[in-house]
């Protein structure tokens, strides 16, 4: 148990190399974490259920087995909090990409791609960043949930606004059935047991654990999405990194500046600077692949592949860098 704790706390100190790492490895031999992708089965509502869903379920339950009762007391005495987060959420992404749009002269496909990432809602990456960083995680999940049954509505309506009035069509339930499945349900089956057995030595030292399952669940979902789209990422040229790279970074300082301009606390800062700055890029991936409007702009897939890898990415390098600073901080205690 010890070895694993040990192996655990290694993982959490070093998650931006592991995740790294991973996907450098997995872009040069694809087959190696095509298995993330493999289909296990079909929803009732037409969900893709894969290994990824299963990957993803197991890191939100390491997530709920931190969360007690007070984490939620909280989270329902300031519902402000959540409507801060989803104004920010659907506010600064989308005018942010559009901006860049416009700045850096973007080709219609490259833009479109940018303006359908900035406008889809917050993603599970972020709970687990969130997670990593010592955020609010219930902050976080809230955020998320929230965002995502808004965004039916939302990102179609966005996407329209900014992007000279194209159309694309988001059915509702199969979103909400997904994110049932793949963050609800496992949060709260972590949150019942540790409400069950929080106080319970053997338990206590399981969740110790946890964050190392979690760092490697995490690398495994970045490693399948470049092994799926890893062979694209150059189609298009520099252009895509520099769009990618400033619209999430900024998204980021944007979003740790509404929390701040609200007077929210540093852990409620960090997550929605993580929420706000990281999206749903799998969720634009599959739009720009399976809706007919954008099968005249490949490019469009490509810069939504790109931002679903660089946000897990950089999500990984800021969580570390929180971390870090905590840890020096203790120390000079």
């Amino acid at each position: 148990m010890k070895a694993l704790q040990k192996l655990s706390k290694w993982l959490s100190d070093y998650t931006s190399i592991v995740v790294i790492a991973i996907a450098v490895v997995t872009f040069i031999v694809p087959g190696m974490m095509g298995w993330v992708n493999h289909q296990l089965f079909t929803d009732p509502v037409s969900n893709k259920f894969t290994s990824q869903s299963i990957i993803i379920g197991i890191i939100m339950f390491s997530m709920g087995l931190t969360l007690t009762t007070q984490d939620f007391k909280i989270l329902a005495q300031r519902p402000f909090d959540i409507c801060v987060g989803a104004l920010a959420q659907y506010l600064i992404m989308p005018f942010l990409a559009f901006a860049l749009t416009k700045v850096l002269h973007l080709p219609a496909g490259i833009a479109l791609g940018l303006i359908l990432v900035g406008c889809c809602p917050g993603g599970v990456s972020s709970n687990i960043m969130s997670y990593l960083c010592g955020g609010d995680v219930a902050f976080s999940v809230g955020m998320t949930t929230v965002s995502t049954i808004l965004s039916p509505i939302m990102t179609p309506l966005m996407v329209s606004l900014l992007a000279s009035g194209t159309n694309i069509s988001i059915k509702a339930l199969p979103m909400l059935v997904s994110i049932v499945e793949t963050v609800i349900l496992p949060v709260a089956l972590g949150f019942l047991l540790n409400y069950l057995l929080g106080k319970k030595k053997m338990f206590s030292e399981l969740q110790k654990i946890m964050p190392g399952v979690a760092v490697l669940g995490l690398a495994c979902v970045v490693g399948g999405v470049v092994s799926s789209q890893g062979a694209k990422f150059f189609q298009s040229g520099a252009v895509i990194f520099v769009a990618v790279f400033l619209h999430n970074g900024l998204g980021y300082l944007l979003g740790y500046g509404a929390g701040k301009l609200v007077g929210m606390n540093i852990a409620k800062k960090r997550t929605i600077a993580i929420e706000v700055g990281m999206q749903n890029a799998g969720l634009a991936t599959n739009l720009a692949t399976t809706t007919a409007q954008f099968s005249a702009t490949p490019e469009s897939a490509i810069i939504c592949a790109v931002s679903c890898t660089w946000h897990s990415i950089s999500g990984t390098l800021l969580a570390g860098m929180f971390a870090a600073y905590d840890k020096h901080k203790q120390k000079n205690a």
